[in-house]
């Protein structure tokens, strides 16, 4: 069987190609410069995650509630893990809400 044929939808484009967006008589944009983030719980005065501080773990929790993911708060994946678990322990221990309404 082959896969090969249209899905529909106008037509497939090379990943270089991006249409009239880019060059042209339009001005050159400069890119956006992102600064690397950093984990706040490596390198040296950085907080010890620990369960019993709420202060520090609500930082780490959307207004809903929800653990907010690394990708946003630049936790590595160690910590972010540690993280999870103080978090999850605080709410078990009734220290931290579950849901926040």
């Amino acid at each position: 069987m082959s896969y090969g044929g249209h899905s529909g939808g106008g037509e497939r484009r090379d990943r270089g190609e991006r249409g009239d967006r880019e060059g042209g008589a339009g001005g050159q944009r400069r890119p956006f410069f992102r600064r690397k983030k950093t984990c706040p719980f490596s390198g040296a005065g950085a907080p010890k995650i620990d369960y019993k501080d709420t202060k520090l773990l609500q930082r780490f929790i959307s207004e809903r509630g929800k653990i907010v993911p690394s990708r946003i708060t630049a936790v590595s994946t160690k910590k972010q893990r540690l993280l999870a678990n103080a978090i999850k322990r605080a709410r078990f221990m009734a220290l931290l809400p579950y849901v926040i309404e």
